[in-house]
């Protein structure tokens, strides 16, 4: 089983002006599925998003490309500050 923690926070962290304030999480339903949560700084949004959504469906791919192996279904979402 890959650490997709790892690899999104890895992903995100090179991506945003704040790295410190990056904090990716999991959740696991039950189902089976696994849903990484991205927080990250009000003004890196953006950053994470993209342009139409380009830069976070890309780091999904990446994310599904990683659990094809183990057969596990994955997603990404981005979380905004409350």
């Amino acid at each position: 089983m890959a650490n997709y923690v790892e690899l999104v926070e890895l992903i995100v962290r090179r991506l945003v002006t704040k790295p410190e304030e990056v904090f990716v999480s999991e959740e696991r339903s039950e189902a089976g599925a696994i849903l990484i949560s991205v927080k990250v700084a009000q003004e890196d949004i953006g950053r994470v998003i993209g342009k139409k959504g380009s830069t976070i469906n890309a780091i999904r791919h990446v994310a599904k490309a990683a659990s094809i192996k183990s057969g596990e279904k994955v997603d990404v979402d981005v979380k905004e500050e409350e």
